[in-house]
């Protein structure tokens, strides 16, 4: 057979379709771990920062209320604005700031002190999350529910890690040893610098119309498009209100309904928090597979018989209920955010900067409300509160069927 010199031109200069990278998911899931295990040094430093500071639950609200803000309003900006030009090494920046923010928290002497590390620490997750997730998402090949529930798993596991190194390296010996939380940040510079060099090259082979872009319209009018992204962001309220309640305070609700001590509680929180990583891994595979709509339904709505079966569990069912609660409300966030992805094709920074921005600030906003509640009732009866969240997940009815629509 013979194969003119065209058609061999052609087959060279051809486009191609991207495979999944899976190096570069893993390494975008590290820089991930690493990141976000610093931001949970913030939560994790609460039962020493009361002492220190002799803070009320209110003011432990509002330290996590101007961290999420922080970490919440610049995201969508900043993703609105990579998607028209992207900046690989804004990554590297990201995690600049953290560092400064962590520093800053290890010396800090007064309560306004602490606001200033935790905005720092903030405006770096602020710029990190947006082009992670294209990162992610870029290096998915297709494969956009496994390629952002690897990458959340590398975030939910460092906030798990995060706990288990505080009680073994601050909570011994003090609030100043928060500064060698600065070494896994200059890991990250030099591992987000590598992944800033991989997006860069991305970046001018579709310049160059070398890689296929895989974006495709959706065939859903702009109202059912503008109703379904309402849905999925009442669904974030519900989920991370809860989780809220679970990252700020589950240590306190511990130590003053069963008198566990500090150490004891954090180990509690990793649990919960490892858990919370196990159900993002499986969510993301099996949206891809069977639908996201299902997979929400069953996040969402499924974790409520156990929340509100823990505020009258004893210790044992405490510890066995926060992992199921874990395991099954973690599993939505992957499916939710791709949904809104899929929905809104070439927009991938501005709906991740969306999305998670409006989950730190739902999670700091329901700190802050719970935080006051806890104050005014007890902690015992913001459990008995957020127990109904989870309950909201029946408005999961109202979102498309994407797969039936793909199809």
């Amino acid at each position: 057979m013979n194969i003119s010199s065209a058609t061999v031109s052609q087959t060279i200069n051809a486009p191609i379709v991207q495979k999944t990278v899976y190096s570069v998911l893993f390494s975008i899931a590290f820089a991930h771990l690493l990141n976000d295990l610093m931001q949970s040094v913030i939560p994790s430093t609460y039962p020493i920062l009361k002492e220190n500071f002799n803070l009320s639950f209110t003011k432990i609200g509002l330290i996590t209320f101007v961290f999420q803000l922080t970490a919440s309003i610049l995201q969508p900006f900043i993703g609105f604005y990579t998607d028209k030009y992207p900046k690989p090494y804004s990554l590297v920046i990201a995690m600049l700031f953290t560092i400064t923010g962590l520093g800053f928290l290890s010396i800090s002497t007064t309560f306004w002190m602490l606001l200033v590390s935790v905005a720092f620490v903030g405006i770096g997750s602020s710029i990190f999350h947006p082009e992670a997730s294209r990162v992610a998402y870029l290096g998915s090949g297709g494969k956009r529910g496994l390629a952002q529930s690897i990458f959340q798993l590398g975030g939910n596991s460092g906030s798990a890690i995060g706990p288990l190194l505080v009680a073994l390296i601050v909570a011994p010996f003090g609030q100043s040893n928060i500064i060698w939380f600065v070494i896994v940040g200059i890991l990250g510079i030099i591992i987000l610098s590598q992944i800033a060099l991989w997006y860069q090259n991305h970046l001018n082979l579709r310049a160059a119309k070398k890689i296929v872009a895989e974006d495709v319209a959706v065939p859903l009018s702009k109202r059912k498009i503008n109703i379904a992204l309402a849905v999925l962001l009442l669904l974030i309220f519900s989920k991370f209100f809860y989780m809220a309640s679970m990252s700020s305070y589950f240590t306190f609700y511990l130590m003053h309904k069963f008198g566990l001590t500090i150490q004891e509680s954090q180990f509690h929180l990793f649990l919960f928090l490892a858990s919370v990583a196990a159900g993002t891994l499986i969510g993301g595979p099996l949206g891809d597979r069977f639908g996201r709509k299902y997979i929400i339904w069953i996040s969402i709505l499924g974790a409520a018989p156990f929340t509100l079966l823990l505020p009258y569990a004893d210790l044992f069912w405490t510890g066995v209920l926060s992992v199921i609660i874990g395991i099954v409300i973690a599993s939505a966030f992957s499916a939710i955010l791709v949904f809104a992805q899929e929905l809104m094709p070439g927009k991938v920074g501005m709906i991740s900067g969306l999305f998670f921005g409006f989950a730190f600030g739902m999670g700091g906003l329901g700190s802050a409300i719970l935080g006051y509640v806890a104050d005014q009732t007890s902690i015992e009866y913001v459990y008995k509160l957020s127990s109904f969240l989870p309950l909201i997940g029946v408005f999961t009815y109202f979102l498309p069927n994407m797969k039936k629509k793909a199809a």
